[in-house]
């Protein structure tokens, strides 16, 4: 049977399934299309689309609207589906699978584009992503006078994992026995997002040894100001010691001299005007942009910042915080990692997402956190010093205009980070191991307790985004998991409801964790809906098609497309790194966790500025439902 000849039959099947539409039926709206494979089948071969029929039209439903519903709405939401479905999305889906016979992978580049380069706004605190160290959790609590030696220390330990990606010996991940692309690993070390006037750019130096020569140098930001030096010395990486020369040097100049201009702040700005600043800034002195490279292909920054946020491993707030919103002068907003040094001896990051997903920076936080540990967080080797140059400060040549362009950011960006309220704290309770013992995924239940949290402080469902990674593809990145699904409002309904029985709670709590479990695992398979749906909208633009009504209709956006996520969530791993996120809308949260055997750590964002949302408040009806779904758990003997 052809392609074609299969597509028609499963289309008339659906047809005839949507005579008599059940609204269970009718539940998964924009599951149009529903892709099982594009992209590459697995990371070490060329990748192919699957033609035997798996551009699947049996996800022609609508279970991803229904709950943001009316009846009208819906009505008039089913129709504007039928009517895509028989027109322009069979011809927009044609040309999709053309592209995808030409590309290793049909969506990166469209991603990279309008997901970040494109992207307007300013990125440090919209689009970034940043979050705590946890070596507080053991050999390193905060303290007085100590952080100039851990930040030796971590320095060298962060160029441990640098020499071994330049090696290739960090080993290849999985998932089950599934290989995960490692693309994105090469974009943590010299790498830099480049502002243009309507589009950004990636500028990547790094590597590996077999590739060629690869920058080693580093940036300190302390103060205003910017210093470089070599990580290397006769190509052996600084011991700790020799870090620490280096680093005080930075450190007591600073402090004994005038503060510096704050050119970094211009990294905060709109895009299109630190675009224009950047281009003025090269055109006052060659050198400036010399500079600029210099920043640009650095391993990373070490921003020495003399705030004191303290936190402790029950209450990270503070820390992220700063993470989040810290001083713009010594950080360089476009960089792929930042490493933030606190003078109370914390330890935090925040880096540029349009290069990486914060699962690749976990996995080297992880590897650092580890040998902190390992080390009882000191330096045992030599303590000899051998000659090398001092710390070169990098001085930009400025005039009226870049101060002025510098005075605009550092505002601008004030007035935004004081609009944002973060809370990072642990529930103590209980964590995976407990949630295991009862059989079900501590994800989900993660996931259905936000969800409940939620439906209780607002009263309606809330359009929610998951990470889904979909790294077991060629240079795959994500696909949104929707865990908004009509099963867990069932269930949420049945929570709220006092005249509900409890055996009528555990089952639709089974239900809308089974139905999770499937989303996730599609979506993790390439079989999820939202990156098909964005690439078919994007075949559309490039052809210079109206955008198809599908696009247009309220219930789109209201059930979380174009961006629209009240919920902006993500799994941050099963270890102690956690990381956080500016929410995606003005009226919603970002909602990051971890979870360990005896805790769950989740850092929840919102916009003080919006009135119906406070992340304290989220956040105390998260705990609440985590004790009641434990409760019902285990009253109902799953």
């Amino acid at each position: 049977m052809s392609l074609k000849e299969e597509f028609d039959k499963v289309a008339e099947d659906v047809k005839n399934v949507k005579t008599k539409p059940t609204d269970q039926e009718l539940l998964d709206l924009y599951g149009l299309y529903k892709q099982a494979i594009v992209g590459d089948v697995n990371t070490d071969r060329p990748g192919m689309i699957d033609f035997k029929g798996k551009a699947k039209w049996d996800a022609w439903e609508s279970r991803k609207v229904l709950p943001f519903a009316s009846e009208g709405e819906f009505n008039a939401t089913v129709e504007t589906v039928r009517q895509f479905q028989d027109g322009i999305g069979k011809e927009l889906h044609q040309k999709l699978l053309q592209r995808a016979k030409m590309k290793k992978n049909w969506l990166e580049e469209w991603w990279l584009d309008t997901a970040y380069l494109e992207v307007r706004l300013p990125s440090q605190l919209n689009v970034n992503f940043g979050g705590p160290a946890s070596y507080l959790e053991h050999c390193w609590p905060p303290a007085e006078g100590v952080h100039m030696e851990r930040t030796s220390l971590h320095t060298w330990l962060t160029l441990q994992y640098w020499n071994l990606l330049r090696t290739e010996r960090v080993p290849p991940q999985k998932a089950g026995n599934k290989p995960l692309d490692m693309d994105q690993f090469r974009m943590m070390f010299c790498t830099c997002k480049v502002p243009g006037v309507k589009k950004d750019t990636i500028h990547n130096y790094f590597k590996t040894e077999r590739e060629g020569p690869c920058p080693s140098h580093l940036v300190v930001m302390c103060r205003g100001r910017i210093f470089t030096f070599d990580g290397l010395c006769d190509g052996q990486i600084l011991t700790p010691p020799e870090l620490l020369r280096q680093l005080k040097y930075v450190k007591e100049r600073c402090e004994v001299e005038p503060e510096g201009d704050g050119v970094a702040a211009l990294t905060s700005e709109e895009r299109t005007r630190w675009a224009k600043a950047r281009e003025h800034l090269i055109s006052i002195d060659p050198h400036n942009k010399t500079i600029l490279e210099t920043i640009q292909s650095s391993l990373f920054v070490i921003s020495l910042d003399e705030t004191k946020p303290y936190s402790s491993p029950e209450n990270y707030t503070n820390v992220t915080l700063e993470a989040l919103t810290g001083n713009p002068t010594i950080r360089w907003g476009d960089k792929s990692y930042n490493a933030l040094v606190f003078s109370d001896g914390s330890f935090g990051s925040n880096c540029d997402h349009a290069p990486y997903d914060a699962m690749v920076l976990v996995s080297m936080s992880w590897y650092l956190d580890q040998q902190v540990k390992q080390m009882g967080g000191k330096w045992k080797g030599s303590d000899t010093v051998r000659p090398m140059p001092l710390p070169e400060e990098l001085v930009f040549t400025v005039d009226e205009k870049v101060l002025s362009d510098i005075s605009h950011a550092k505002q601008q960006y004030l007035e935004s980070t004081k609009d944002l309220q973060v809370v990072c704290c642990a529930f103590t309770a209980f964590g995976k191991a407990t949630i295991k013992q009862k059989k079900l995924h501590p994800d989900t239940f993660v996931q259905l307790a936000m969800q409940l949290a939620y439906y209780r402080v607002h009263k309606t469902p809330g359009s929610c985004y998951e990470t889904a990674t979909t790294r077991t593809f060629y240079h795959g990145r994500t696909e949104t998991m929707r865990p908004c699904t009509q099963e867990a409002v069932n269930w949420c309904k049945a929570m709220m409801d006092p005249t509900c029985e409890v055996d009528f709670k555990r089952k639709a709590m089974l239900v809308a964790f089974n139905k999770h479990n499937k989303l996730m695992s599609e979506a993790q398979d390439g079989k999820g809906f939202d990156r098909h749906l964005l690439g078919l909208y994007l075949i559309a633009k490039e052809e210079g098609l109206p955008t198809p009504e599908l696009y247009m209709d309220p219930l789109y956006a209201k059930s979380g497309g174009g961006g629209n996520f009240v919920l902006s969530s993500s799994l941050v791993g099963y270890t102690t790194i956690l990381g956080a996120v500016a929410p995606m809308v003005h009226h919603g949260y970002g909602f990051f966790y971890r979870i360990r055997d005896d805790r769950i750590v989740a850092s929840v964002t919102a916009w003080k500025s919006c009135h119906q949302t406070d992340a304290v408040t989220l956040f105390n009806n998260f705990t609440s439902s985590l004790h009641e779904m434990l409760h019902l758990a285990t009253t109902s003997q799953l």
